[in-house]
């Protein structure tokens, strides 16, 4: 099968949305099925097209949102002559904005059925549009572009978790079949046998942490309206006047980290890595003892997966984007108030055979989300699409004869 995925972000742009491409990039191709990437070029405005690595880059314009981001015309034609020379099966979406919508023309125009993956809760960042003005109507406006993207503009949906199937069927009521997939993960890449202990200690030693420490993790994008940050860093200041071995390493870049670095400049027991490549990422989570995270807008949490398939327990806020995959008192604890999230992280630190039992079904619990099984549930959806697209044109061609 030859496959298109179109999206805003990829490599070496670090994202959730980039993770799960990825993922489903190389499990596509591990099953022996071709995949074409089409992205935006965030360095240069002119076309890129690398034929090993099958990714064509369109040039893109600043938009004036958050790092830069970039948006492209609508239908670039010079890629389009190129695309029309893939022969694509299916194209498969995962983004609403510009590369979306030419996703879509294409699909229209060349008649090849449509996927799409709603990878973003937007109804959490409406706030940051209206600043509390004009709510209502903006979610009505939300709801409609919503449904009608998701629904009448795509032959199959996919979301990654119960809470975002939850939001079509349940708030916006929509009758089409939704198709839950939470995004697979290269567990393997996270074990902590495939790594050297003496480049761990390195590691360790260059950014200040001792043996003895007890490093609380979070990799993600450091925007305090995204990702609650500051509940984390002020509950840190509380567990340095119990603890005096418990580091808080934070991980990413973001609009909000110079502002945070900042705010806690007397605070040693923090650490900020800035931006770290995508290959390195990995490394980073072998440093950790427990992955934490406060935030309320994810569709699924990729690194809380991540963070288990490093052998970490996770301390997250009680939010159905990760009962997916963290089990309470199992392979994590929930919270929902500082109080709590303090009595989780002091359990885990003053009980090492429960962190030790809960760390080996931590791992034991990524498993379940391979890379291999992502790739495979994902191909079912694209049958099911090719098949919809395929009665639909023998529909049309009994019309005509009719006539």
């Amino acid at each position: 099968m030859r496959i298109g995925i179109f999206t805003e972000v990829y490599k070496p742009y670090v994202s959730g949305v980039v993770t799960s491409i990825l993922m489903l990039k190389k499990s596509l191709e591990d099953l022996g099925h071709t995949v074409y990437v089409v992205t935006i070029n965030m360095d240069k405005m002119k076309y890129e097209y690398d034929d090993k690595e099958k990714v064509l880059k369109v040039p893109g314009i600043e938009s004036g949102i958050y790092d830069h981001f970039k948006v492209s015309s609508i239908y670039p034609i010079k890629s389009t002559r190129i695309i029309k020379k893939w022969k694509l099966d299916i194209i498969h979406t995962h983004t609403e904005g510009s590369m979306g919508l030419y996703g879509r023309l294409l699909a229209k125009q060349f008649n090849i059925p449509i996927v799409h993956t709603y990878h973003t809760m937007y109804e959490d960042y409406m706030y940051l549009v209206t600043k509390g003005h004009f709510d209502k109507p903006a979610k009505r406006l939300l709801e409609y572009f919503t449904m009608f993207y998701c629904d009448k503009t795509v032959s199959e949906l996919i979301v990654p978790t119960k809470k975002t199937y939850d939001l079509f069927k349940i708030k916006y009521e929509m009758q089409r079949e939704v198709n839950i997939i939470p995004t697979g993960i290269d567990t393997d890449r996270f074990k902590k046998s495939n790594f050297d202990k003496k480049e761990i200690i390195e590691l360790r030693n260059k950014l200040g942490i001792s043996k003895d420490d007890f490093v609380l993790l979070l990799v993600s994008r450091i925007s305090e309206e995204q990702k609650n940050i500051k509940f984390l860093i002020d509950c840190q200041n509380n567990l340095n006047k119990k603890y005096k071995n418990i580091k808080f390493l934070i991980v990413g870049d973001g609009p909000d980290l110079e502002y945070f670095k900042k705010l806690t400049a007397k605070d040693d027991s923090i650490i900020y890595t800035g931006m770290v490549p995508w290959n390195e990422v990995a490394k980073y989570y072998q440093i950790g003892d427990v992955f934490v995270t406060a935030s309320k807008t994810e569709t699924q949490g990729l690194t809380v997966i991540e963070g288990m398939a490093a052998s970490l327990p996770v301390v997250c806020m009680n939010d159905d984007s990760f009962k997916i995959a963290v089990i309470e008192d199992y392979n994590g604890l929930f919270f929902k108030t500082k109080r709590e999230y303090i009595k989780a992280i002091s359990t885990l630190h003053d009980d090492y055979d429960k962190y030790i039992t809960m760390s080996k079904q931590a791992l034991s619990s990524a498993s379940q989300f391979s890379v291999k099984f992502y790739g495979q549930k994902i191909l079912e959806v694209y049958k099911k699409a090719i098949d919809s697209k395929k009665e639909s044109l023998i529909s049309k061609l009994k019309k005509v004869v009719r006539k």
